[in-house]
């Protein structure tokens, strides 16, 4: 009888197994593998999408992840990799999340620019370094790209006179103000520095011109500026001065009479910086094209920017490397002369 029991519960855990095999999962959103990968990939897309909530008090934390936001993408990948080794399909979904918000942020960037010739002026902005020891060199590779107009930072005395000479004969009209200058294939007229000085910095630092450059598509108020440098340090990022500095310069643009305007400049912050909102506010930046241009070496972001309001940046590109440590930058404006701002 024992036996015939225990034949009988041995056949009904067969027949069990038989008609519902091994016990059901559960479904994938509750299962415990993956989690953490999961939460990581929804962390990185929220820093992406909403990096403007990032608090900038004391240690600047929003503008040190704003100056290489483009590089967050990138914890994507060594995701993905332990995604898939984790057989997790709740990480691999969530990593979706991080993708679509780069995607939006920095996609369109990618897309192809118009065609060379469709654009109302080519312009060219580069810090030349003061410690560049071949300035005509630097001055032929410049022109060599065809710009209407060549902006230019860190200008010593001793190469002054070395890019005039060098360009004089493409760029007959050009404007020096302290250490910032512009070369231009186009009249300029009402040349004059911009205060951008912070507190604190002696009277004989000057970094900001303007000038009005006389175009086939009519007047366009041209701004040259060169703010302060930013460094990161234990203490958090040092960037009070670069802040102050983009403020004075954006009163300036505020006040600017001309309609179209294009600024040119080593603004040391990239456009996705909050620090150079009192810019990036009153002016469109470029549609199309990373143009990674600092350091020279390993170029990690763009802090060289053309910048421009009535007008379009329709795309912006590096050019080869010169003497200096930062990159050239060269960009195509569109929409002169419609009165078209963004």
């Amino acid at each position: 009888m024992v036996e015939q029991v225990r034949a009988g519960t041995s056949t009904d855990t067969d027949a069990d197994t038989s008609a519902g095999g091994a016990p059901e999962e559960a479904p994938w959103w509750a299962r415990r593998r993956g989690r953490v990968l999961a939460v990581l990939a929804a962390v990185t897309a929220a820093l992406l999408a909403f990096h403007r909530a990032v608090p900038n008090a004391g240690l600047r934390l929003g503008s040190s992840l704003e100056a290489f936001l483009p590089w967050l993408g990138l914890v994507a990948v060594p995701l993905l990799v332990l995604a898939l080794l984790r057989r997790s399909v709740l990480a691999l979904v969530a990593l979706l999340l991080p993708v679509a918000a780069w995607t939006y942020l920095f996609g369109g960037l990618f897309l192809p620019a118009a065609e060379a010739g469709s654009y109302d002026l080519l312009v060219v902005q580069h810090n030349v370094s003061d410690k560049n020891e071949d300035p005509a060199g630097t001055a032929r590779s410049l022109a060599a790209a065809g710009p209407d107009l060549i902006a230019l930072e860190e200008l010593v005395p001793p190469a002054v006179a070395v890019y005039e000479k060098t360009l004089a004969a493409e760029y007959p009209y050009h404007a020096v103000r302290g250490t910032v200058g512009l070369w231009s294939k186009h009249p300029l007229t009402g040349t004059r520095p911009v205060d951008i000085r912070p507190r604190g910095i002696a009277e004989g630092w000057s970094r900001g011109l303007r000038t009005v450059v006389d175009t086939p598509h009519g007047d366009v108020a041209a701004y040259v500026a060169h703010l302060p440098s930013i460094r990161f340090r234990a203490t958090g990022l040092a960037s009070s001065a670069r802040d102050e500095s983009a403020v004075l310069l954006g009163r300036a643009l505020a006040a600017e009479k001309t309609d179209a305007v294009i600024l040119l400049g080593d603004l040391n912050g990239t456009v996705d910086d909050r620090g150079l909102t009192p810019l990036t506010s009153r002016l469109n930046v470029a549609e199309r094209g990373f143009a990674l241009s600092f350091p020279t070496a390993l170029p990690l972001a763009r802090i060289d920017q053309v910048m421009a309001r009535s007008a379009t940046v329709a795309h912006i590109r590096t050019l080869p490397a010169t003497g200096s440590d930062h990159l050239p930058v060269a960009a195509g404006i569109t929409g002169l002369g419609t009165g078209s701002a963004g």
